[in-house]
């Protein structure tokens, strides 16, 4: 039906003939009719045994009067009808079956699935019927439809030819170059549909589904293939094809077939030499001046600098105003120097081995951030850059580049993307190597993870640092994970500067259009080896060989200029000189420099957020009552709309159990978590909480969702409805992806600091799949970039016979990585609590009451800097009787408590306790209830260390101070290589001046993280309870 369809459309001009076989109408048409009476007539693509059956108006009751029809015929050929005449005649000459019959020509007007064979004449050339009342060659429908054939080659398959490599090495074994093909189409590209040489000048009308004719309806079949050549296989190869939207696939098509479409005035291509000279003067004037040192230089693919800046260009030129860039180290110094203009003097004195002025420990050059606000002098507009510092793990900032666009987006109100948009730059290995690529571009489209299209820059050296693509990757091309979400894939040879500037702007204007991602694959080379000191030969001796003999783009452009009459050789010079001169001055300026600010480095400042404010003063986290009332009401209330809602009658009891809850002024796990978010929503303070099942809890606790339960898509969320003027409340299941998603929640929180950024992991232990994140950037960025990030970890986390991977999140990790001293008691004073969260990388805490846990979230924002916190969150503790907080410890004047003494009768007889336990988390309630069932209320005390990280030593000192008689043990459920004993053994030791032994209770050392067995787990635990409790 649709080749049908596209005969009809592209060989008939049927509009005005047919006025309701409309192309979309056009099957519903066809089959209507109860007979076809055509001038086209079609081989059946059926084959019967029988040649009567092929004849329609042969049957049983019928073949006795053709019979008689015959014989008359036979004795006089004029006796019968003509239509019978032609019918005998075509059967004695031998017609296949079904072809003797033909419909006898016909004054009236056609009627419906009828036209006239003269409307085919101008389309029929030399090979046209002999008599227009005949049948039409079927070889002009065939050969129509070869040439469709070929064009849909060329669009789906062009690429594969198409000369896109700078070194000519790329494709050797595969096919001829385009000059020595003279335009003649090759075999890979158009397979089978070839038509014969003789056919070469025939004019064929073009097909509604190509551009290349302009304003030409038909053209010759040279031109047509010269024309698809030229658009498909030059220094353009383009992947479009496979994208199932038909509007989309035009717009690509005419955006490349479409004549002169890249012509170029004289003004674009000075500005393209202008650029593409301070890209090479860059590389070129580093290389002079620091010759040893590593830099990660662009030689090779300098056409990057203006491939960049022609994106941006064309982005403000539609509306953006503020884009965010993350890249590896490859060209990092020259995008920061010519794409974001940082002041070379802030580049050359990173060279120069200076102290720094400021705190951290700093990270190599080609690894830093920035931001820049300048105007865009092209369109002149004020564009925003940032390039997001990232380490030399590849790809690892793609999803922190996502996250903060997409937090951009949210804080601006830019639900469509119009004015903040994402730059990603790759290298080819990693492209296709690492897997956060792919984790990455499956955020592209959800809801709450979009950030409207992204545009990624590939620089393609065709090599890996030592490794040749053959080796490291399975697929054709480097950029096909791109496929996976339809986009759009532009290769380009990096040797034609015009094609990789039309290109760009290409998809600039397709991210502007469709909000989707696009890739620009820019095939080019890599001049030196990985670094500038490291030997390529060694590994790929042709290839360098190759590399050793290719003139500088530069050069090949500018002669071509020259040629053109576009520039002069004095104005090629002029402008080298110029660019030479502008790098000598920031060199002597730089020389005069005595310090490095990491500060100027800074990716995501916070402008307002520090200024006037005690760095060592925290706001109070205790709230009203009325204020903690409120949201549990809305919080235990069915939507407003109750009668129509109708929500799962498991919710109606959750809902139920809540309100008494709050009747009775206590509160559970999940609702002190909702009144923390809650408190802050009614402080304007946006709460984003993101991860697997979130919404609901893993451990069906939260229901932060409601799901009507007989409408799809109708949800009620009640933190969203809790005040007017409250800040908004985004909760979101996020794709399964650790590492792209907690990298997506860093980057949305380096946004803003006025936000509450929360990232749940589905059981503690599967975060370890985002370690990278984690150890890169969660832990170290502060130090590394001074970038402040307040973003909350919720790892759950605990030993409940659940197996090796479902029992620990792992937190001996988080504290191996905590950067405070274990020799080093801070001096006591009034600010000893907040000096010491200034001092470290991030907070490592174990809370075990919803009371505390309310305080530590409100306190991420009452600080008045931002660390990370990292949460072990409980799972039965969740629904434990006794894990319940009175209002009374959330109310105003209450605080997070860092350590939670024993309250019981042991406090009030401290002298006579034999011995006190210190435990975190979960623990607690095993022990104390073991206590009471052993009745040793008085002779143990149980205190709970809550923020394990930094230590509590004022706290510890104290209470250990108290029970002065008793001896000193650490109780934990992990292994004892793991949980928290390796950190708090030393920090115990100073805390108490060596002057008490502490011993640890637990379990013995392990190799897996929990049992897998129910009766083994049991076992631990009661060997754990017995150690802890023997006196």
């Amino acid at each position: 039906m649709y080749r049908a369809r596209t005969v009809l459309t592209n060989l008939v001009p049927l509009a005005s003939l047919i006025p309701r076989a409309a192309p979309d109408r056009f099957a519903s048409w066809i089959l209507k009719s109860d007979h076809i009476l055509c001038s086209i007539t079609g081989t059946d693509i059926r084959h019967y045994s029988s040649s009567v059956a092929t004849e329609p108006f042969l049957n049983g009751s019928s073949s006795a009067y053709v019979e008689e029809m015959y014989n008359a015929w036979l004795a006089d050929p004029k006796s019968v009808h003509v239509s019978w005449d032609s019918f005998f005649r075509n059967s004695t000459a031998g017609a296949a079956p079904g072809q003797a019959y033909q419909a006898p020509p016909s004054l009236a007007e056609p009627g419906r699935n009828q036209l006239p064979i003269t409307s085919l004449a101008p389309l029929l050339g030399a090979a046209g019927a002999p008599a227009l009342g005949g049948q039409v060659n079927e070889k002009v429908i065939d050969d129509h439809l070869a040439v469709q054939a070929i064009i849909r080659s060329y669009q789906a398959r062009g690429h594969l030819v198409s000369e896109l490599d700078p070194l000519g090495i790329m494709y050797a074994d595969l096919h001829s170059t385009f000059s020595d093909r003279e335009g003649k189409p090759h075999e890979i590209v158009v397979r089978k549909y070839m038509l014969e040489e003789g056919d070469m000048d025939r004019v064929f009308k073009l097909p509604s589904t190509t551009f290349i004719g302009g304003k030409e309806k038909a053209l010759s079949l040279r031109e047509i293939l010269s024309r698809l050549e030229n658009a498909y296989c030059r220094h353009i190869g383009v992947e479009f094809m496979f994208i199932n939207s038909l509007e989309q696939c035009n717009w690509i098509r005419q955006k490349l077939e479409t004549p002169g479409v890249m012509e170029i005035s004289s003004e674009e291509k000075r500005l393209i030499l202008a650029r593409l000279t301070r890209a090479t003067g860059f590389e070129a004037f580093l290389a002079r001046k620091w010759s040893s040192e590593k830099r990660f230089g662009l030689e090779g693919c300098e056409i990057l600098i203006p491939a960049m800046k022609a994106v941006i260009d064309k982005s403000t030129e539609l509306g953006v105003e503020s884009i965010v860039m993350g890249m590896p180290h490859r060209g990092r110094l020259n995008v920061l120097a010519n794409v974001c203009r940082k002041p070379l003097e802030q580049i050359f004195t990173q060279f120069a081995a200076l102290e720094a002025a400021d705190d951290g420990s700093g990270d190599v050059k080609y690894h830093l951030g920035t931001y820049i606000e300048r105007l865009n002098r092209v369109t002149n507009k004020n564009i925003r850059l940032a390039v997001v510092a990232n380490p030399s793990h590849l790809e690892a900032v793609d999803p922190i580049v996502q996250g903060k666009t997409r937090a951009e987006q949210f804080y601006r109100g830019d639900g469509e993307g119009k004015k903040v948009m994402s730059l990603l730059l790759h290298g080819d290995a990693a492209f296709c190597g690492q897997g956060i690529v792919y984790e990455t571009f499956h955020l592209s489209d959800l809801p709450d993870y979009t950030t409207h299209g992204t545009i990624h820059i590939v620089v393609n050296n065709q090599i890996g640092f030592t490794t040749d693509p053959r080796h490291s990757r399975s697929s054709p091309y480097c950029t096909d994970v791109a496929r996976v979400v339809n986009a759009p894939i532009f290769h380009v040879n990096s040797d034609d500067p015009e094609a990789v500037m039309h290109v760009c702007k290409i998809a600039a204007e397709w991210r502007a259009t469709f909000h989707k991602d696009v890739v620009i694959d820019i095939v080019s080379y890599r001049r030196n080896g990985h670094n500038e000191i490291d030997e390529p030969m060694f590994t790929q001796p042709l290839m360098y060989r190759k590399i050793k003999t290719t003139p500088h783009v530069l050069d090949k452009y500018s002669k071509r200029l020259i040629e053109e009459g576009v520039v002069t050789t004095e104005e090629v010079k002029d402008v080298r000189d110029k660019y030479e001169k502008i790098c000598e001055e920031s060199y002597l300026n730089a020389r005069k420099e005595t310090h490095i600010k990491y500060k100027d480095w800074l990716d995501s400042p916070w402008s307002g957020f520090f200024e006037g404010k005690d760095p060592l003063k925290v706001s109070p986290t205790g709230v009203k009552e009325d204020t903690l009332v409120h949201i549990g009401k809305r919080m235990s209330s069915p939507p407003p709309n109750a009668a129509e809602f109708v929500i799962h009658k498991g919710i109606e009891r959750i809902l139920r159990s809540r309100m008494e809850m709050v009747e009775s002024r206590t509160v559970d796990w999940a609702l002190g978590e909702g009144m923390a978010f809650g408190s802050l929503l009614k402080e304007g303070i946006h709460v984003r909480l993101s991860g697997q099942d979130v919404e609901r809890g893993t451990f069906s606790h939260r229901h932060h969702v409601l799901h009507h339960q007989l409408v799809d898509k109708a949800t009620y969320r009640p933190l969203c409805h809790l005040y007017p003027d409250q800040g908004p409340y985004t909760v979101c299941n996020s794709s399964l992806s650790e590492f792209g998603v907690l990298g997506f929640e860093l980057g949305y929180s380096m946004t803003n600091p006025n936000a509450l950024v929360c990232w749940e992991a589905q059981f503690g232990d599967f975060n370890n799949t985002a370690q990278c994140i984690i150890d890169q950037f969660i832990s170290s960025g502060q130090a590394k970039w001074v970038r402040q990030s307040g973003l909350v970890m919720l790892n759950p986390h605990g030993l409940e016979g659940m197996g090796p991977e479902h029992s620990s999140a792992r937190l001996e990790r988080f504290l191996q990585m905590s950067s405070d001293d274990p020799d080093y008691f801070p001096p006591e004073s009034e600010e000893f609590a907040v000096r010491q969260l200034h001092d470290i990388n991030w907070i490592v805490a174990n809370c075990s009451t919803p009371a505390n846990y309310f305080h530590i979230l409100r306190r991420q924002i009452a600080l008045p800097f931002r660390k990370p916190l990292i949460l072990m969150t409980p799972k039965s503790l969740l629904r434990h009787p006794e894990a319940k907080s009175s209002f009374d410890e959330m109310t105003e004047n209450t605080q997070f408590l860092r350590v939670i003494p024993d309250q019981g009768p042991a406090s009030q007889n401290p002298s006579s306790v034999k011995k006190l336990l210190f435990c975190t988390g979960k623990v607690y309630y095993d022990l104390r209830k073991a206590r009471e069932e052993r009745k040793l209320e008085g002779d143990i005390a149980i205190s709970r260390v809550e923020q394990i990280s930094p230590f509590p030593y004022d706290l510890i000192k104290k209470e250990c101070a108290k029970y002065s008689n008793a001896s000193l043990a650490w109780a934990q459920e992990e292994a004892k290589n793991q949980g928290s004993w390796t950190y708090v053994q030393p920090r115990f030791h100073t805390a108490l001046s060596g002057s008490r032994d502490v011993s640890y209770v637990g379990r013995p050392t392990a190799a897996s993280p929990a049992t897998g067995s129910k009766m083994q787990h049991l076992k631990e635990l009661n060997a754990l309870l017995d150690d802890a409790l023997s006196l």
